[in-house]
């Protein structure tokens, strides 16, 4: 794993761009990672997207909520989709999974939110 995210180098208002000449094909990686991703969640069904903080706990009111609310999005017949991360999102995908439904969820990489344990 880079140390710098090529989203810090863009953000960090440093006026070399040498870092752009490492990876000139970057935009059409980036390009087949959008074609893979809306290809496999065109054969999804119908979902619903759930996101929430990644910092709430299991046995705090918002997680269990989450979990609950993921297992009735299956039972009504939705796949669950969330940012993947833990927390409220990890509660919907555990009450959808545990309800034998769909749950499906999307890693992102944010440059400046490398713990999400962390406050």
């Amino acid at each position: 794993m880079p140390k710098r995210t090529t989203d810090q180098n863009l953000l960090d208002g440093d006026d070399s761009a040498d870092w752009v000449h490492g990876d000139p094909w970057r935009v059409l990686r980036i390009q087949s990672e959008f074609v893979e991703g809306f290809g496999a969640l065109a054969e999804l069904g119908p979902a619903v997207s759930v996101f929430g903080s990644a910092r709430t706990g299991p046995g705090h009111p918002a997680y269990d909520l989450a979990q609950e609310v993921g297992r009735l999005l299956v039972d009504s017949g939705y796949a669950v989709i969330t940012g993947g991360g833990p927390g409220t999102m990890e509660a919907a995908n555990k009450g959808a999974s545990e309800a034998g439904g769909t749950s499906v969820g999307l890693g992102i990489e944010l440059p400046f939110e490398t713990d999400s344990t962390t406050t």
